[in-house]
């Protein structure tokens, strides 16, 4: 699809990403899924490319990346097909950019490089037991000890949680309420820290784990920001996080609308192709006005993202708009395979199951729509 807002640097980059794509990881993916994980080798070749820098300081590896290189970078992943890789593989652009934007120098130095060269991976811990985006009431608790925190508590749902080398952990290190909310970077080798890898319905070759925090000793420098100020930094990941997640199902849904144009011109029934009975053309309309409509919605706030703007009411509606887009075109393209559909191994079967993880994951339907309301002053 042609659109204004990319440049030949833009187009290169897709290049470079659509071929590490059908080389790297969308002949493995079912292979993958079935397994459960994917190889830790493939952070490092995703360094090779630039993927783990866009966005990231220079300084520290980085590489300088506009909205819509973002776009572009998690829209090519989701070529393959293979949310659970995806999620895992990026796991560090939510857990790594609090500590770029607010963790000491000497820590910025010694954990940035490693992670965007893909030597370490980066995991972000707030979700616990007791509740998900509800972050100013997290129990999870940090209590001053000379020069170190005494960190106790449990998270949950924590993507890349079982292999993460640097977890940044939400806390409490103050009393109730957001105010009393801190942002710790805990090493994964850090005594008292224990791992339960986690069953899920969909994203099988993401580790998901929940994590126990057995009065760990985490040195008082490990601290993100100042204490108490855990809460704003958090804030500040939500949107290019709901971004991310936006541009990455509404290219689930294309992958799903191309998947099910390219069966139903081969599949025939009742003497002809699939694609020439009428109800079948109309419901690949359908997936297709959505998908463009969705597309167009995420350029426009990308645009606008660059002019400097933060719209955040704009951004739940976009992350909404892009989960129930990929959900109308994963079931129409699983009812458009009929039982083949329902078999493990083509792509809309495996985006169909991971349809509502990214309905619940950062911010479920509801909250993105309380908080889109509260935005517009209702």
């Amino acid at each position: 699809m042609k659109s204004p807002f990319y440049t030949a640097e833009h187009d290169a980059f897709r290049d470079v990403m659509r071929r590490f794509v059908e080389k790297e990881i969308a002949p493995f993916a079912h292979e993958w899924d079935e397994a459960g994980e994917f190889p830790r080798e493939l952070y490092r070749k995703a360094a090779e490319i630039g993927l783990l820098g866009l966005g990231f300081p220079e300084e520290y590896g980085g590489i300088a990346a506009d909205q819509f290189m973002k776009i572009v970078a998690s829209q090519e992943l989701a070529r393959a097909g293979a949310g659970g890789v995806s999620a895992s593989l990026m796991s560090h652009t939510i857990g790594s950019p609090p500590i770029a934007r607010a963790a000491r120098a000497e820590i910025k130095a010694r954990v940035l490089p490693q992670v965007l060269a893909g030597e370490k991976i980066s995991a972000l811990a707030i979700t616990e037991p007791g509740g998900g985006s509800d972050v100013a009431n997290l129990r999870t608790r940090a209590r001053r000890d000379g020069d170190h925190y005494v960190v106790s508590g449990e998270k949950t749902f924590i993507t890349s949680g079982m292999r993460a080398d640097y977890l940044t952990v939400a806390v409490r290190t103050g009393g109730e309420g957001a105010g009393g909310v801190s942002l710790l970077l805990i090493e994964g080798d850090t005594p008292g820290l224990s791992r339960t890898k986690l069953k899920k319905m969909g994203w099988w070759a993401s580790d998901t784990a929940t994590l126990h925090f057995d009065e760990c000793r985490v040195p008082a420098e490990n601290l993100i920001g100042e204490e108490g100020q855990g809460f704003k930094i958090i804030m500040q990941n939500f949107n290019s996080e709901r971004m991310g997640m936006a541009a990455s199902c509404t290219a689930f849904a294309r992958v799903c609308l191309d998947e099910a144009v390219a069966y139903a011109k081969e599949r025939k029934t009742f003497g002809k192709p699939l694609a020439q009975h009428q109800v079948i053309r109309h419901k690949i309309v359908d997936m297709a006005q959505k998908v463009a409509a969705s597309q167009a919605m995420l350029e426009m706030l990308a645009w606008r993202l660059e002019q400097g703007e933060s719209p955040v009411a704009e951004i739940c509606m976009m992350k909404n708009q892009a989960t129930q887009t990929m959900a109308f075109c994963a079931s129409e393209a699983v009812q458009i395979f009929g039982g083949a559909g329902f078999m493990r191994g083509i792509k809309a079967e495996r985006i169909y199951r991971e349809v509502k993880v990214n309905a619940i994951g950062g911010g479920t339907e509801e909250i993105m729509k309380d908080l889109a309301s509260r935005q517009m002053g209702l």
